[in-house]
């Protein structure tokens, strides 16, 4: 048996079809790039699944990081400017969170 991969990732991409789920996971390079060349980012792992799988981990994942937050009276901060580039609206993102 292969041992498992452990990575740290920085960035990832999520891609679906009526086929199921493919998520990248990537890491930008330490060294910022040159002006006017786009950072290096290279791909650490692929996750295949399908669609039912990625909404029940979503889940999952979502009650968890609200509990933690709850066990440790912390609200996560993500800066508004990072929801913006993802195109994610304040109004969407406060309604994940109730």
């Amino acid at each position: 048996m292969t041992e498992p991969v452990s990575v740290f990732t920085d960035q990832f991409q999520l891609n679906t079809s009526p086929y199921g789920a493919t998520l990248n996971f990537m890491l930008t390079d330490p060294v910022p790039p040159s002006p006017g060349t786009a950072p290096k980012i290279e791909r650490q792992a692929t996750v295949r699944m399908s669609l039912e799988h990625l909404k029940v981990m979503t889940f999952i994942m979502l009650r968890s990081v609200k509990g933690y937050e709850s066990q440790t009276n912390t609200n996560i901060q993500i800066p508004m400017q990072m929801l913006n580039q993802m195109g994610i609206s304040p109004e969407d993102w406060d309604a994940c969170w109730r």
